[in-house]
């Protein structure tokens, strides 16, 4: 993703969610940003035990003591945020701001 935004310069500011957690609030508005239910933000998730029917609540908990199970990049730009699978989404997200 780096070489991705320098080659089309775009600055841009890299989070460790493993070194700096979320919160269940923080994360709970980054998901807001993308218009998914959490679910569709989780990796490995049927080895966790969630489903298409877990409460998104419960969802988030998991991810926020598991942050294995979020799937990345996930690429935030004011009030929207994008998964960047492929990561050109990033690019269409950040051309619509």
């Amino acid at each position: 993703m780096a070489t991705l935004f320098r080659e089309n310069g775009i600055d841009y500011e890299k989070v460790n969610y493993f070194n700096e957690p979320f919160t269940e609030a923080n994360l709970t508005k980054l998901v807001a940003k993308t218009g998914l239910r959490p679910i569709k933000l989780a990796r490995g998730a049927a080895a966790a035990g969630l489903t298409d029917d877990t409460p998104d609540k419960d969802v988030i908990k998991a991810m926020v003591a598991d942050p294995n199970l979020i799937q990345r990049p996930i690429v935030e730009v004011g009030g929207k945020a994008v998964l960047a699978r492929p990561i050109e989404k990033a690019l269409e997200l950040i051309k619509e701001d």
